[in-house]
């Protein structure tokens, strides 16, 4: 007798829910969409071919909550298995799954339960440890390097889950969140992998709420907005930045904090085309820095200061056209930047330059731009390099002046190619 071919649990749950083709299942994919603030979305028969093939591909973080939503069942339970589980090779019915209750923001992911424990009590506490120093190599070590690193330590902190119990567990899952969050991170900002990131920040999520760490939360959320904020969908955006506050009100967030999820939104709505939106939100985060009721932040919280709310404005204040004020505002940026910021120095230093080319003053874009470069190779930042690409577009015009052929000598330069091709 042949075996079935294919995902047959999938399959199994789509015809349990009524639809009797693969057809059937995406249009009532398409239509839920819009109910879970994902936007227009269109899911294809193909697509749902793909995921009952023998080989499903891991659905990325909004195509699960659909799944979940509309067939009732939890991923895991669809056939589907994650890419850092290793259960994958264990029978069937050998399995830890998760409950059927998702949360708000994301679906139920395969987080062991908590257990009498056969770890010591300080296992919480040393896994953090090696977060922390996860979190200060972060700025320094190249992120192909990193990244392996971080992924690995939140694969083994997962499977420490189900062997601590009580304090050190919880400990452990605060952690873990954070190295999550930190793996997110690298992927949408340093390697330009934004549905991986998007996966990677729902199970962030789930781990902040095993810690019941409302204000990792609302990092988490906020992180999680700059996904749909810079390819546009604003609603999507918006949804995830309320979510944010309220998490964040939840947690007594700090000014700086709640400064940071203002610039958050400003750069989502400036990448959405509401400029003028992005500046009313970084004027707000301006007050707040001085009229926020004052609350300590936490250690993870390093990323932000205001001199980089300062560079949230100029950013806005370009794309809103306002180029003499974004000049001052990004040269003022740059003379604060603290030593250790390489990553923001290329933002700031692609910003300026794109000022400058703007302005149709191309020697002077070009020279921004180099020393972008010259950052770059010091410290690599995918976005950063992608401000450097759109400044080169702006300088076609002047393509055969001496500075832009010198800017396209360092731009494809044998070790620049084969580096941006390598990451």
């Amino acid at each position: 007798m042949s075996r079935p071919v294919g995902n047959t649990r999938l399959k199994a749950a789509r015809q349990h829910a009524g639809f009797a083709s693969q057809q059937a299942l995406a249009d009532a994919l398409t239509r839920a969409a819009p109910q879970l603030g994902l936007g227009r979305m269109e899911i294809s028969a193909r697509q749902v071919r793909r995921w009952e093939s023998s080989t499903p591909p891991w659905p990325r973080a909004d195509h699960q909550r659909l799944l979940v939503h509309v067939l009732q069942r939890p991923v895991e339970d669809l056939g589907f298995t994650a890419p850092w589980s290793t259960e994958a090779a264990q029978p069937t019915s050998t399995r830890m799954t998760t409950p059927h209750t998702a949360p708000a923001q994301g679906v139920p992911l395969p987080l062991p339960q908590a257990s009498t424990g056969v770890q010591p009590s300080t296992a919480g506490s040393d896994y953090a440890a090696i977060t922390t120093a996860h979190r200060r190599l972060y700025w320094t070590v190249q992120p192909a390097q990193m990244h392996p690193a971080v992924a690995e330590h939140a694969r083994l902190g997962t499977q420490l889950l189900g062997e601590t119990s009580g304090v050190s567990r919880r400990i452990l899952a605060t952690a873990l969140a954070e190295s999550l969050l930190m793996a997110g991170r690298i992927e949408f900002f340093d390697l330009r992998q934004p549905d991986e990131a998007d996966a990677t920040l729902v199970r962030a999520l789930q781990a902040a709420g095993e810690a019941d760490d409302a204000l990792l939360g609302a990092a988490i959320l906020a992180h999680a907005a700059f996904v749909p904020g810079w390819a546009g969908r604003r609603e999507e955006a918006t949804e995830r930045m309320r979510a944010a506050r309220t998490y964040a009100r939840r947690g007594n967030a700090s000014a700086q904090f709640l400064a940071w999820l203002d610039a958050v939104e400003a750069e989502c709505e400036t990448r959405s085309g509401h400029p003028r939106e992005a500046l009313r939100l970084i004027d707000h985060g301006e007050q707040t820095l001085t009229t926020a009721p004052h609350h300590e932040d936490p250690a993870w919280f390093d990323w932000f200061s205001p001199v980089r709310l300062s560079a949230f404005k100029g950013n806005t204040q370009l794309v809103a056209g306002h180029y003499p004020q974004a000049h001052e505002t990004l040269t003022a940026v740059l003379a604060d930047l603290p030593e250790e910021a390489g990553k923001q120095r290329v933002v700031v230093l692609g910003d300026l330059a794109a000022v400058e080319a703007a302005r149709k003053n191309p020697e002077a874009a070009c020279t921004y731009a180099e020393q972008a470069l010259d950052q770059l190779a010091l410290t690599w930042y995918a976005t950063g390099m992608e401000r450097i690409h759109d400044v080169r577009r702006a300088l076609q015009p002047w393509q055969d002046n001496e500075c832009v052929q010198r800017l396209d000598d360092r731009l494809y330069g044998w070790q620049t190619t084969l580096s941006t091709l390598q990451r």
